[in-house]
């Protein structure tokens, strides 16, 4: 499998194919988009069961509340699939795309690939 093709494949089922990838692959270049791969969609996913939890049975879990919360996870949605493509497209296209603070703290956790 070519390195742009595994490296597109680290981010197709979030951070589960990052992981995946992650260990499996030694490329360095693939597993700098495992890496951030997890990072970004773990990290999303944590935001997203965090205002979930909160506005779900919180102080803000009345009709306002919930206004609210479906607002925040159609942004939170839109940003993930945003990303999702735009990072699958740049790490096909053979460019080590950076997420501004995710990649820094994917360098950091899972050191420089």
């Amino acid at each position: 499998m070519g390195e742009n093709v595994a490296a597109l494949l680290s981010y197709a089922l979030g951070w589960i194919t990052g992981l995946i990838f992650y260990f499996i692959d030694k490329r360095p270049y693939v597993r700098f988009h495992a890496a951030q791969s997890i990072v970004v969609f773990g990290g999303l996913h944590i935001i997203e069961i965090v205002l979930g939890m909160f506005f779900g049975v919180g102080v803000f879990s009345g009709f306002g509340g919930l206004s609210m919360a479906w607002a925040l996870s159609g942004i939170v949605g839109l940003v993930v699939f945003v990303l999702w493509i735009l990072l699958m497209v740049k790490a096909y296209q053979g460019e080590r795309f950076r997420v501004p603070i995710a990649a820094d703290l994917a360098e950091k956790i899972f050191g420089k690939a």
